[in-house]
């Protein structure tokens, strides 16, 4: 979890950079910009709002070969160093900015690269690089009086409203390639921000591995549950996983399987499923981890308890009770009628 709240901006530096394909230059600003307190709340707003509005994904700097050959991972160990150097070093992520601007579609643009203090990050308060990039200009007007008359004035300029681009890389787990978030609105060659750009993994920690987890569970609901049962028993069985999880502090694999299958012959199909598809979601040999609340809760808003019938009903299951869907939901079929049914108990109806 982060708290960007107390943050504060240090040291600010701000280049252009063109397309490289295109012939466009690169513009690296001689000195830092001289932040005051007018633009320094709406600098701090442009730069963070999208990490607040977004789920925290992690990522951590990554080579095929070691750590140490991954540019920007030097570049963020440089300043961490000596962050009195943040400029010069901006210069650099900038150059390397620019000698991956080659593809057609990557849009010219302004970086700001910023250092900051008292950000907080797993009840840790540590320093921070952030790497923003706008690209899209928007249209504005200026008024202006000429005599008895109001002029309008067309003009172009940054919404503030809008980061185009940005990673945080924060002065944590240096040794796993630090902890990155990133945000990319602007999706025309996703490769280049974090693939060429970056250079980035997902990192694996205890949120990582609990919400890959429950969506591997959610897919084996879907793709095994459902087809053997029915749309009652699939929305039961994700019901009974993610409360195993929201009550636990440790998943230990064997202990979830034994209280969430309540069908015995699904822990076989289940173990199969897992060396099928494990490694689509990183957990082919994960069998323990820390359990991250967080990430529960998370995927429990993602998740859909709503049984949809051809007849224009829906039935809502709870997924905080959801003994009431198993002691009180049955599911029946009707020989005169040809259908299925379910039968709902009930004492009173609820007041909305």
């Amino acid at each position: 979890m982060i708290n960007l709240f107390n943050a504060h901006i240090e040291n600010l530096s701000i280049h252009r950079v063109g397309n490289k394909s295109r012939n466009e230059a690169i513009f690296l600003s001689e000195n830092p910009y001289g932040l005051n307190d007018e633009i320094m709340p709406l600098l701090k707003e442009f730069f963070f709002k999208p990490f607040r509005e977004k789920e925290e994904n992690y990522f951590q700097f990554a080579h095929e070969v070691d750590l140490e050959y991954n540019e920007m991972y030097n570049f963020a160990t440089e300043v961490f160093n000596n962050p009195s150097e943040i400029h010069n070093v901006s210069k650099k992520i900038t150059k390397h900015l620019f000698e991956q601007s080659n593809h057609p579609h990557i849009k010219n643009g302004e970086v700001y690269i910023a250092y900051f203090t008292h950000v907080s990050i797993d009840n840790n308060v540590v320093d921070a690089i952030g790497v923003f990039k706008s690209e899209i200009q928007t249209d504005f007007l200026q008024f202006e009086e000429n005599g008895n008359n109001l002029e309008m004035i067309l003009q172009q300029g940054i919404n503030l409203n809008k980061l185009d681009k940005g990673c945080i890389i924060f002065n944590y787990k240096k040794e796993e390639g630090y902890k990155i978030l990133t945000v990319d609105s602007n999706r025309y060659d996703a490769r280049y921000w974090l693939e060429h750009f970056l250079s980035v993994d997902a990192f694996q920690d205890e949120n990582f591995m609990t919400k890959k987890y429950l969506k591997f569970c959610q897919e084996f609901a879907k793709e095994v549950v459902l087809p053997a049962e029915d749309k009652q028993q699939e929305v039961l069985f994700m019901n009974r996983a993610i409360n195993h999880f929201a009550k636990n502090d440790e998943f230990e694999e064997t202990a979830f399987l034994n209280e969430v299958m309540q069908n015995p012959e699904f822990i076989p199909e289940f173990k199969n499923y897992k060396v099928d598809k494990g490694a689509k979601y990183s957990i082919e040999d994960v069998s323990s981890f820390p359990i991250a609340n967080a990430a529960v809760t998370d995927v429990r808003r993602s998740l859909k308890n709503t049984i949809q019938l051809d007849t224009n009903i829906q039935i809502k299951l709870d997924f905080i009770n959801p003994e009431s869907a198993e002691k009180f939901v049955e599911k029946g079929w009707d020989e005169e009628k040809q259908m299925y049914y379910y039968l709902v108990y009930f004492n009173k109806e609820q007041k909305s």
